[in-house]
């Protein structure tokens, strides 16, 4: 185990779209802290596939959930409740996107399933969150957008609508819990090499054309997400709430 540096050691740390990406380097990272992490994914093999890499013990919990069902999400909490009786830390990092050249030509139905996965789901975990955190006057609740959230990008229209809906979601739920001690915070990042956006940057010239508009000059590594999350998990962030931290290498500050 790598020395732990956040100071994380027998947090609860629940970990949305767990199994995959993002999610599942966040886990193995909160494993290394010391934490006791559980994961959550709509298919149970990929969630069997990241136990079996993990290897978290006792420490690790996977649970079948799809996060934009109400009743999942209330399936989730019971039996996380019933494990570890108390959650310190969530992190809402499902994203769904599907290619949508035009937000006015699209399918509502294409509309209703990317809104649900990405904002809904936010919302259904954090509202069970915050009551579990507001009992215990602590808490932290962290979600993973996107700046496709501030910028209009081609295919990326109802995506990005939603993350915005994230990002007001973060400062409306801070403001209502900063009097239980409850921080609430989003991470940012531009395009990150990922599964989910292999389509992206696997194709040289679109990855070519995406680097241009970073004065860094390359897209994001997922590490790039990793510490940013872990650092508002922290002590060291408890005074830091309702903000969206912005991992781009530049790319909005031009």
């Amino acid at each position: 185990m790598e020395d732990i540096i956040y100071g994380l050691k027998d947090k609860v740390v629940l970990i949305t779209g767990g199994s995959r990406g993002i999610g599942l380097e966040l886990a193995r990272s909160y494993l290394k802290e010391g934490a006791k992490v559980i994961i959550c994914s709509r298919k149970e093999e990929n969630l069997s596939a990241a136990s079996d890499e993990l290897k978290g013990g006792d420490s690790l919990l996977t649970v079948q959930a799809h996060v934009a069902r109400m009743e999942d999400v209330d399936n989730l909490y019971k039996i996380l409740y019933e494990k570890f009786g108390r959650l310190d830390i969530l992190i809402n990092n499902v994203g769904m996107n599907l290619f949508t050249p035009s937000v006015a030509d699209s399918d509502p139905v294409l509309w209703q399933k990317i809104v649900d996965s990405n904002l809904n789901g936010a919302y259904f975990c954090s509202r069970k969150a915050a009551a579990i955190m507001k009992a215990q006057k602590s808490g932290k609740i962290i979600s993973i957008t996107s700046i496709a959230a501030r910028k209009a990008s081609p295919g990326m229209g109802i995506y990005g609508i939603a993350k915005a809906g994230i990002e007001m979601l973060t400062k409306v739920l801070a403001s209502e819990l900063a009097p239980f001690n409850i921080q609430v915070n989003a991470v940012s990042p531009s395009m990150v090499r990922t599964d989910f956006s292999k389509l992206f940057w696997s194709n040289k010239d679109i990855h070519d054309h995406i680097i241009k508009s970073v004065p860094m000059g390359r897209i994001a590594e997922i590490i790039d997400v990793i510490h940013p999350v872990l650092f508002l998990s922290s002590a060291g962030a408890s005074f830091i709430t309702g903000q969206t931290l912005v991992v781009d290498g530049g790319a909005t500050a031009v």
